[in-house]
């Protein structure tokens, strides 16, 4: 079942992956949640990107994406932040209407000069797999650390954890 705000519309709270579409490789997880009216997503894992590299564990936690305003599927007037070089752009979302697929767009200036990346939701029950310092900073209702977040929703036929 796919998450949904109505009896209709999907939501983008919940666990989300970036595989990298040159390598097939996943690169990160992230959490979005709805804060004061507005959407925010959360590296909550990381994944090593060459053989017998360890995962970069200094991203958890850090808030790449703010300020994400809802109309329907699409999310607007937000921006996103390349961890590596700190860099900040707009962005805008559109989720799937199933709910299992996020178009994130980071861009300067008019979004038609930015790149697009296709995130895959996972199942809540992966959320049991982040370090528990994420789960303190994000913690979701029904999980050993959750608390007061809004709950993510679960998709059926949503993508494998990794």
């Amino acid at each position: 079942m796919a998450p949904v705000a109505n009896a209709q519309e999907a939501v983008v709270t919940g666990l989300w992956k970036q595989v990298d579409p040159d390598t097939g490789r996943t690169g990160a997880w992230f959490l979005f949640y709805e804060r004061g009216g507005v959407f925010e997503g959360a590296i909550v894992k990381t994944f090593p990107q060459q053989p017998g590299e360890e995962p970069n564990k200094r991203f958890l936690g850090l808030v790449i994406v703010k300020s994400m305003h809802r109309q329907g599927l699409e999310y607007e007037n937000g921006t996103i932040m390349d961890p590596r070089s700190g860099s900040v752009y707009n962005a805008i979302m559109h989720l799937s209407p199933d709910g299992h697929t996020l178009v994130v767009r980071g861009y300067l200036g008019i979004s038609l000069f930015g790149k697009d990346q296709t995130w895959y939701r996972l199942p809540d029950s992966n959320y049991a797999q982040l370090d528990p310092s994420v789960k303190a900073a994000h913690p979701m209702p029904g999980h050993p650390a959750g608390a007061p977040h809004p709950a993510p929703h679960s998709a059926a036929g949503a993508a494998p954890g990794h």
